[in-house]
């Protein structure tokens, strides 16, 4: 896994001098899971970028790569990635099992939840607990990613979804990678 947290920052870097996408195969990474790439700044580790596919609509080697991009120089919240930042933030790969319906009640604290009503979607990844370890508050803000308001969390027609993830984060920079407890 600590090669696709080099793979994300690779074809970030690669991006920035040629403008380009050219996916990387990697054969051992060809089984399809949900992906997301966060980006954050270093030391702060303030959010800088996340992108993902909650499904698995890709190989994990080609979502990694699309994700990455997508976090780097499309995440709305924030302006694209310039090159000067590169050895000031850590990638952060997150491989997701397949988000499973529940009740809101099953909901855990170490879940990635996804919540769905209509056409409004939004997802938390299980490391958001520790920003929001209050349940509540945790699907408060949830709701208010999705555009909800937040009394829709008793709405017989809202929808829950549970995951769980595997995630490897730089230390810092081009540095060492470490599998994260989440």
């Amino acid at each position: 896994m600590e090669e696709l947290v080099k793979l994300a920052r690779e074809t970030v870097k690669e991006y920035l001098k040629t403008k380009k996408v050219k996916i990387k195969e990697l054969e051992k990474f060809r089984e399809k899971r949900g992906v997301f790439v966060s980006i954050h700044t270093y030391p702060e580790k303030e959010l800088r970028g996340c992108i993902g596919f909650p499904y698995p609509e890709h190989p994990v080697y080609k979502a990694v790569q699309l994700a990455a991009i997508e976090a780097a120089f499309k995440d709305p919240r924030f302006p694209p990635l310039e090159e000067d930042e590169l050895n000031e933030i850590i990638f952060e790969v997150s491989i997701l099992t397949e988000p499973k319906e529940c009740s809101q009640e099953k909901i855990k604290k170490e879940d990635g939840v996804i919540i769905e009503h209509g056409l409004n979607k939004g997802l938390f990844l299980p490391q958001v607990w520790e920003q929001i370890p209050d349940k509540k508050l945790f699907l408060c803000n949830l709701c208010w990613k999705a555009g909800l308001p937040e009394n829709y969390l008793q709405d017989k027609k809202t929808k829950f979804y549970r995951f769980s993830v595997e995630a490897f984060t730089e230390v810092e920079p081009n540095g060492k990678i470490e599998r994260l407890r989440v």
